[in-house]
This record gives C-alpha cells, structure tokens and sequence, in this order.
C-alpha cells in the first residue's frame, strides 16, 4: 500500500509534466508564427519559388532628332541627284548593248542573203528578236534564205535573156514582129526622156543590175518586148527586192530597239 508521501511526490512530477508540455506548445505556437524558416522547415508554411520572374526592363526612350538642318538637305539632294543619274547611265548602257546585239543579227542575216548561204543559228536568232516588231519581214528573209537568189546569180541569167528579151512575146504573129522590128530602126524621143528602144531599155536594166539597183532594172525589164520570156527571172527578181526591203525593215527596227 502507497504511502502518503509517495502520492505527494507522484503527484507533483504530474504537476510539473503537464506544466512542461503546455510551456513546450505555447512556445512551438510562438516559434511558428515568428519564424518563417523553422515553418517552413517543419512543412506548415509554403516554400518560396524557386526562381524569381524578372521584371523586364523599361523600353528605351530615343530622343526625337532634331529638325534636318540645310546642308543635311543639300547633301541628301545631291545623292538622290547622283543615284538618278547613275540609273540613267544604267539603262543608257543596257539599251545601246541591247541595239548592238540587234544590229549585229540584222548585219550578219544580210550578209549571208546577200552571200546565198542559209541563215543557220540566225533563224532563231531574227525570230526571237524582231518576230514581235517585224514578224512579215522576218519571214520574208528566212523564206528566201532557204531559197536564195543573189545579185550575181540575176546579172548572170539576165545576160543570158537577151535575145528572148528583145524578141516580142511567144504569141506574137509575124506581122506584128516585123512591125516591131522596123518601129525600133528609128526612134524619136526628147532629149531628156530615156530612149524607148528594146536594146536600150536592155542596157539601162543591165546597168542598174550591175549597181545593184534591182528595182529599177525590174521596172525597165517589164517594159520590154520579151518580158514574158523572162517571167522565172522576173519572180527572181522581185524576191530579191523584197527580201531587201524586209533587211532594211529589220535594220530599222534593231536601230530603234533597246535592251530587251
């Protein structure tokens, strides 16, 4: 049986027990809500971020420039004047190129016409550069290319048609021949009007052949007694003289032309 005395003693530990335990909450009560870090080390508070967001910094303000003085403005009219010109100088240069290129294929396609050669890589060439600007000249050239006729070639065949030339035409009766004949003994004409006799007519179309000038030995040549004697030689002639005119087209039109 417990003494008196025991009961005391086991009493007073209690007492003091109980007084440690509620001194012991008070102050964790007190250390959690003044120390963030004891908080949050126990897990009862929330941890702070990792990582802090960045405040961006402001935008930088430029200062307004000033008003553009006088010089600033005369310098920068003279650059712009410059460029300009320089552009101009440009397009001049790109443009003369262009017409040289064009008057060299227009050159080399009459040479070879002229010559009685074919054409060769200038068809393509005369197609692509004048078929917008000349389309029915530069057919004409690679027409006749492909079927030349030069001007020594006709001088040759004309010589060789005069005596069919100063006859009279195959249907003429022999009447008429011998009325021809006697009209072309004498002949009166002015002074100032080329003679109407059929070996006169003959030598002033020879003539303008041997210069060249197939047109007019064409217009003397169809006024002859014998022109329908020459008729393969007369369409000779006239396609030579359109293929000279369509040269002398696609000529003027590579002087006009620019760099395309």
């Amino acid at each position: 049986m417990t003494s008196p005395a025991t009961r005391r003693h086991w009493t007073a530990l209690l007492a003091w027990g109980l007084l440690l335990l509620v001194a012991g909450a008070a102050l964790a009560t007190w250390s959690l809500a003044e120390w963030r870090g004891a908080a949050q080390f126990l897990g009862v508070a929330p941890r702070p971020p990792a990582f802090a967001l960045r405040q961006a910094p402001p935008p930088t303000v430029f200062p307004t420039p000033a008003a553009t003085d006088d010089a600033t403005r005369t310098r920068i009219a003279d650059l712009e004047g410059r460029l300009a010109a320089i552009e101009d100088r440009t397009r001049r240069a790109a443009g003369s190129a262009g017409r040289a290129d064009a008057l060299l294929i227009a050159f080399a396609a009459r040479r070879a016409v002229e010559r009685g050669v074919p054409l060769g890589y200038l068809e393509p060439l005369l197609a692509q550069r004048f078929g917008a600007s000349a389309q029915r000249a530069v057919a004409t050239v690679i027409t006749t290319a492909r079927d030349p006729v030069t001007l020594k070639e006709l001088a040759s065949d004309y010589r060789a048609l005069e005596p069919a030339l100063r006859q009279g035409p195959p249907d003429e009766s022999a009447w008429r021949a011998l009325r021809r004949e006697l009209g072309a003994l004498v002949a009166i004409h002015r002074a100032d009007v080329p003679s109407p006799m059929a070996q006169a007519r003959y030598d002033r179309a020879l003539a303008h052949l041997e210069r060249g000038e197939v047109d007019l030995a064409l217009a003397e040549t169809t006024r002859l007694p014998g022109a329908a004697r020459a008729a393969p030689w007369i369409g000779k002639a006239r396609r030579y003289v359109a293929v000279q005119r369509a040269l002398d087209e696609i000529e003027g039109a590579a002087l006009l032309s620019s760099a395309a």
